[in-house]
């Protein structure tokens, strides 16, 4: 009988979960569009739950794909600008923001409150793991990534004060996030560390849940690769301006070296036929020059009155 009762219980917390609005800025095709409401679509759902996409597209319209609602989002070409257009869409709880270069397993949501909450915490920290590459298929951009775990939540969960959650995947108390004000919308990299840090800063906690992680679909070209890098970049300047202390810039002298020594470890490896470690040595230096040099790019976009036709 204990048991049995010890069933019950366990069952009632599962069925306490909160409501949760899911969203996910878009900026693509209409076909890529499709796809990933359908993705989207997939996630299990109950009874309060949402399902948005932010289309952050210029001339955007509302609509709908199935049980996934299009809300546009195209005044300002940012993820953040979109991502606050379809968090006040919604009405639940908990926020769980997605990207849509990420593969989710259909329960995510029941992943993310399987073990309870306390009231304190304000972001929960799924996990992100990079998609492996095909043995022969895959790009020297996409196994590198895979190698170095490049959007792996432990690289931005380690940093201690600084540590924060990847909009990729992550929850968000929507009590805390419209306390904060959400995402600084004007941006176009590093908004989910500046969240993440006024969140912690008002008195919430962010906690991790490793068992909520969704695969991320790595960049297939060493250019987009590398323009992602330096999109971070500009992001860490950002931050480092308006957070002092955080993601401090690197020195170009030692950076220099480093870039030297690493190149020289990659060329030995490729004689001795070691492709993995080869792969790493020649691109480590020029995926943390692009990111250093993305410094020196705005992290805001121009307003289109100044871009070109």
């Amino acid at each position: 009988m204990r048991r049995r009762g010890g069933a019950r219980r366990r069952l009632r917390l599962v069925s306490t979960r909160p409501a949760v609005d899911v969203v996910l800025p878009f900026r693509g095709t209409n076909a890529q569009l499709s796809r990933v409401a359908q993705r989207l679509a997939a996630l299990q759902v109950r009874s309060g739950d949402t399902l948005t996409i932010a289309d952050n597209r210029r001339g955007a319209v509302d609509g709908r794909q199935g049980p996934v609602r299009i809300v546009a989002a195209g005044e300002r070409q940012t993820s953040y600008h979109a991502r606050n257009r379809a968090a006040a869409a919604g009405r639940a709880p908990w926020l769980v923001f997605l990207d849509a270069d990420v593969l989710a397993p259909a329960d995510l949501l029941e992943r993310y409150f399987a073990v309870g909450t306390g009231e304190q915490v304000g972001i929960l920290a799924g996990a992100v793991v990079d998609r492996p590459p095909a043995a022969d298929a895959a790009s020297a951009a996409e196994r590198y990534a895979w190698l170095k775990s490049s959007m792996s939540q432990e690289v931005t969960l380690a940093g201690g004060e600084w540590a924060f959650a990847q909009t990729a995947n992550a929850a968000v108390r929507r009590v805390a996030f419209e306390q904060v004000g959400g995402f600084e919308a004007g941006v176009r990299s590093g908004g989910d560390a500046d969240l993440c840090f006024r969140v912690r800063a008002a008195g919430w906690t962010l906690e991790r849940r490793e068992q909520a992680a969704v695969t991320h679909v790595n960049r297939a070209t060493l250019a987009r690769m590398l323009a992602q890098r330096a999109r971070h970049g500009a992001g860490a300047a950002w931050l480092a301006r308006r957070w002092p202390g955080a993601l401090p810039r690197r020195r170009w002298l030692g950076l220099a070296r480093w870039s030297a020594r690493r190149a020289a470890t990659g060329v030995l490896a490729g004689v001795r036929g070691d492709r993995d470690a080869a792969l790493l040595g020649l691109l480590d230096g020029p995926a943390v020059w692009a990111f250093e040099l993305g410094r020196l790019i705005p992290n805001r976009p121009r307003p289109r009155a100044l871009r070109r036709s």
